[in-house]
């Protein structure tokens, strides 16, 4: 009898701990699919004041090496500042950020954020776009140039600031702007055009398997990775590479003309310092100076959309979370 009863219990325990597992899934399932519907299961908008950021961090440090004398009067006249700016009407720099892979999966955000500042940005204010990507797939980096043909279609200034790397598409998305800075070291260029693909069919012939292809139009397919390719479906795709490459130089000297396309479409990429010299950038800068100098003269906004996440990759981050802190 006492076996009976403590198996009970266990039972019991077991079907409350299901239940209750069921209830939580069934809660999270209900939300998720509520907030479907609403505007904001699209994502987030968040907006960071650089210049507040800036204050807090000289804040901290002149509280660490002024006497105490000497931080009263910091404290006294950073209040001046902050009501003659309160008065003043400046111009607002907002900035953005690009990391691009190969698929420019950072476009997701970059064009909700270009759409977000152009409700708002006017001809004074000026948009800064740190950068950094090695390239990847034409038709991608290709609307995200195209995004930022948006801003100066506006008659916005646009700068872009590449500490890293802008090589390939990275660099088509960097000569649309105004200006590009480069820290020194950054690499840029490689204005080129690379496919390539390996090809398995002796593989499969030593294996006695078939591989065959239908198509309709003669260059449907041109080279493929089980077929056997033929010299006409090699040139054709050879051709195709050549009209890419020759549309992006066409792109880079409609909005960097004084750029030797002769010289630096080779695919080649440079380094910052020589970048300079071949007129692929306007000034040797990071984007922290940049930054941290025209918040002297204006009001510095980090726009920043975050893309909604499904319920099952958020529930399955705050576990990692939980998890991480236990």
């Amino acid at each position: 009898m006492e076996f009976l009863s403590e198996y009970g219990m266990f039972l019991a325990k077991t079907a409350t701990l299901v239940v209750a597992v069921l209830v939580v899934t069934g809660g999270i399932v209900m939300l998720a699919r509520r907030g479907e519907g609403r505007p904001e299961s699209r994502g987030r908008l968040d907006i960071r004041h650089l210049n507040g950021i800036y204050d807090d961090m000289a804040f901290a440090l002149k509280a660490a090496i002024l006497s105490k004398k000497g931080f009263k009067q910091f404290r006294k006249e950073r209040k001046t500042r902050e009501k003659q700016r309160e008065k003043t009407e400046r111009r607002r720099v907002f900035v953005l950020n690009f990391h691009g892979d190969i698929r420019a999966s950072a476009l997701t955000s970059l064009r909700e954020e270009v759409t977000a500042v152009l409700t708002v940005a006017q001809p004074e204010d000026e948009v800064v776009l740190r950068l950094e990507s090695a390239g990847g797939l034409v038709h991608a980096y290709g609307l995200a140039a195209a995004q930022l043909l948006r801003i100066r279609d506006r008659r916005i200034k646009l700068t872009a600031a590449v500490d890293k790397v802008a090589a390939s598409g990275g660099y088509m998305m960097a000569c649309v702007a105004d200006r590009i800075i480069a820290a020194p070291f950054a690499v840029l260029g490689s204005i080129g055009v690379i496919a390539q693909l390996p090809n398995f069919n002796r593989l499969l012939k030593k294996h006695d398997v078939d591989y065959e292809q239908f198509m309709a139009g003669e260059f449907k397919r041109t080279v493929t990775i089980f077929g056997e390719n033929t010299d006409q479906g090699r040139r054709k795709f050879q051709e195709e590479i050549e009209d890419a490459h020759a549309l992006f130089k066409d792109f880079v000297k409609a909005h960097r003309p004084g750029v030797d396309l002769e010289r630096v479409a080779t695919g080649e990429h440079w380094y910052g310092t020589r970048a300079l010299e071949s007129r692929l950038v306007d000034e040797l800068r990071t984007s922290d100076d940049y930054l941290l100098d025209a918040s002297a003269g204006a009001d510095l906004y980090e726009v920043i959309y975050t893309g909604r996440k499904s319920w099952l990759a958020r529930l399955l981050a705050h576990t990692g979370e939980a998890l991480g802190r236990l």
